[in-house]
């Protein structure tokens, strides 16, 4: 279930909302085609990509490029899914996503990893990605944290 929330935002709220919802579509078409220029194009020029096993790539053209390496190799073929679960907006030009999302290749399985987008509205009008932060859910570690810390577990889950 996706949540809006909106502080000290323009009118045009809806469209902003629009706008985020389709970069991160365009972020899964590039992946899904293999395509590391047009996936590098989503971020920032100064953009900061964290990826789950803690690599820090900096700048879209270096995001793109090191992720055509690997669409030629390690991701080849894989496709991306991609489950938005919060945008926020901070002011009228930021915003920060969190999405549950994961590669596969034939069926999407249990989306197992958490993003945290920080998505900027440039001079241009356009929304890109600057910054990327990608985490592995662990369930288990998690579950045995809410079942020895209750108090720990997130209000939503309670």
């Amino acid at each position: 279930m996706e949540r809006v929330t909106i502080m000290n935002h323009t009118p045009d709220v809806q469209a902003d909302i629009a706008a985020v919802r389709a970069l991160l579509e365009r972020t899964c078409d590039a992946w899904n085609r293999g395509d590391g220029a047009a996936y590098g194009t989503a971020f920032t020029d100064d953009a900061t990509d964290v990826t789950f096993v803690g690599t820090i790539y900096q700048g879209a053209q270096e995001i793109g490029a090191a992720h055509q390496v690997l669409f030629d190799s390690f991701l080849k073929g894989t496709r991306l899914a991609m489950e938005i679960v919060d945008i926020r907006f901070y002011g009228a030009d930021t915003a920060v996503a969190v999405t549950r999302g994961d590669t596969y290749k034939g069926r999407p399985k249990k989306l197992g990893k958490v993003q945290t987008y920080t998505i900027v509205r440039g001079a241009d009008g356009r929304w890109r990605i600057a910054a990327i932060q990608k985490t592995k859910h662990q369930s288990l570690m998690e579950a045995v944290s809410f079942r020895f810390q209750p108090a720990s577990k997130p209000r939503a889950r309670r």
